[in-house]
């Protein structure tokens, strides 16, 4: 039998939660890194931001190649598979 389940909004979750951190997304062709300090519903702002075209292992502090970009991008919220925290 399915079972409703309510979902609540928690403002300690998500990307609201990761404001003004270093995050990490793992988009359809690409990784990006950098400072998040924007988002609505479609897309994010990175600040200080990367690309990361070889990770090198995860457990290392620092990727094993990442190229710094000039400015600020943002990212369509619809391109990136899994986010957070990473290094």
């Amino acid at each position: 039998m399915k079972k409703l389940v309510t979902i609540e909004e928690d403002s300690n979750e998500g990307l609201m939660a990761l404001i003004g951190r270093r995050v990490t997304f793992f988009c359809m062709n690409y990784i990006y890194t950098g400072d998040l300090v924007g988002l609505n519903d479609t897309c994010v702002k990175l600040d200080n931001p990367a690309i990361v075209y070889e990770t090198g292992a995860f457990t290392t502090k620092d990727w094993k190649d990442s190229q710094a970009l000039p400015n600020s991008i943002y990212l369509q919220c619809s391109a990136f598979e899994a986010f957070g925290e990473v290094k």
